[in-house]
């Protein structure tokens, strides 16, 4: 991609975004994704139904008045955003693919975080780390990481979530937050590594795909090419049975996937490439917050 054209899309895509971030997320963020606890900011007067465990006994002595301790929540986070770049990510179906969606998806996240005055780092991963981008403040950063997203060509075709988990897990010593965005096509136990993570870190999963995952469009005699393997099948498309066996099988590894999300306690959002990816996302976003 030209230098222009590449300059062109980011701005196009802050401008779309940044308006979601701050009409829609900014409140619903704030809310679904609490600071670290409280920290003291100030004193003040003694007002009639202040707690007594709140005086601040050495200014109430040193002034003879009583005083109360005034603490706000500490408010900065680390939130880090762990993208899945294998081969499966390029597919779409129609005029989007599940890597751009997992783009906007990554604007309206990494612009909430700066928004809200939290830091924002990235993990790109395929069957391994791929690059990572440190976790820092401001506009200027989280162009910088959809900059690296929308430019990015992985080595790899391949999937193995469990290592950019593990990646995280030692590069993040603090409490931080993790959005992973992947349409979770992945033969290894990632669920195992989520729990792992999820033990010391407040992990999401955002989960992207494309309608023709879930059922085969009829279109004759066509070939499957499996982007991560390089395997190529050819199918009667037309045929009933392949239907009915492609849709059953989209429906038993979905149904599987996502009673093991519950069942983690890993909150997630299930977001298509033909879907308006704000309303997923505001559902979760109120669902943390309540």
């Amino acid at each position: 991609m030209k230098t222009t054209d590449l300059l062109k899309k980011i701005q196009k895509l802050e401008i779309k975004t940044k308006g979601l971030t701050k009409q829609v997320f900014s409140g619903e963020y704030h809310s679904a994704f609490k600071g670290k606890g409280m920290a003291f900011s100030e004193v003040r007067d003694y007002h009639l139904g202040d707690e007594v465990r709140t005086i601040d006994w050495n200014v109430t002595a040193r002034f003879n008045s009583p005083f109360v301790k005034v603490f706000e929540e500490e408010r900065e986070l680390t939130v880090m955003l762990i993208i899945d770049v294998s081969g499966s990510s390029d597919f779409g179906s129609t005029d989007k693919s599940k890597k751009e969606l997992a783009l906007e998806i990554a604007a309206v996240l990494a612009f909430s975080a700066i928004n809200n005055k939290d830091k924002v780092g990235a993990i790109f991963i395929s069957d391994k780390v791929e690059k990572y981008i440190a976790a820092e403040k401001g506009r200027k950063h989280a162009l910088v990481i959809l900059r690296e997203l929308i430019e990015f060509k992985p080595s790899s075709t391949q999937t193995n979530l469990n290592e950019g988990l593990k990646f995280f897990r030692n590069t993040q010593k603090k409490r931080s937050i993790s959005f992973v965005i992947s349409d979770f096509i992945d033969t290894n136990n990632f669920m195992e590594g989520l729990k792992v993570s999820k033990k010391k870190h407040d992990m999401v999963a955002i989960r992207v795909h494309d309608k023709a995952e879930s059922e085969l469009p009829k279109m004759g005699l066509i070939q499957l090419f499996n982007a991560e393997s390089g395997k190529k099948t050819w199918v009667n498309s037309n045929s009933a049975s392949v239907q009915e066996k492609f849709k059953a099988n989209y429906e038993l590894s979905e149904e599987l996937i996502l009673k093991d999300f519950k069942k983690s306690g890993i909150d997630f959002a299930n977001i298509s490439t033909t879907d308006n990816f704000i309303q997923p996302l505001m559902a979760l976003f109120q669902h943390r917050g309540r």
